[in-house]
């Protein structure tokens, strides 16, 4: 199994951040690569298309409004990996008026190295964080 991260720290409220980040469907208002995002089975799938009309679907593991986190898992994508599964966090800093949002996942490599596995969601997460910054910046 490999495993990739990222994580970004943003100069606004860990509640600011989640209001953008922590919706299930919500990926198209802050991540680019995504323009869209349809909900199905009473809001735990979604199915998300690419900039270039491929499409994922995830389907919500674990969602914890409190803690400003959740988890999900890929049923189907045109990534080279299986049993792939993510959480995206919010958390506190700066006595809470600072964020740290952390991005992980862990998979198994299909046809191509635990390294190649990693450094392609490296890549996503970083891009990711990085248009999120942009987003709230904005």
């Amino acid at each position: 199994m490999a495993r990739a991260a990222s994580s970004i720290d943003l100069p606004m409220s860990p509640d600011r951040v989640w209001s953008v980040v922590g919706g299930f469907g919500s990926l198209p208002d802050w991540l680019p690569y995504i323009p869209r995002s349809d909900l199905m089975d009473g809001g735990r799938v979604r199915h998300l298309t690419t900039e270039d009309g491929q499409t994922i679907v995830e389907r919500l593991m674990a969602f914890d409004e409190q803690a400003r986190r959740y988890t999900y898992h890929i049923l189907k994508a045109p990534f080279p990996v299986a049993d792939y599964y993510s959480t995206l966090k919010v958390s506190s800093t700066g006595a809470g008026k600072s964020s740290r949002v952390e991005w992980e996942g862990e998979f198994t490599p299909v046809g191509i190295t635990d390294q190649e596995a990693t450094d392609l969601f490296k890549t996503i997460y970083d891009t990711g964080l990085k248009a999120l910054a942009k987003t709230m910046e904005g």
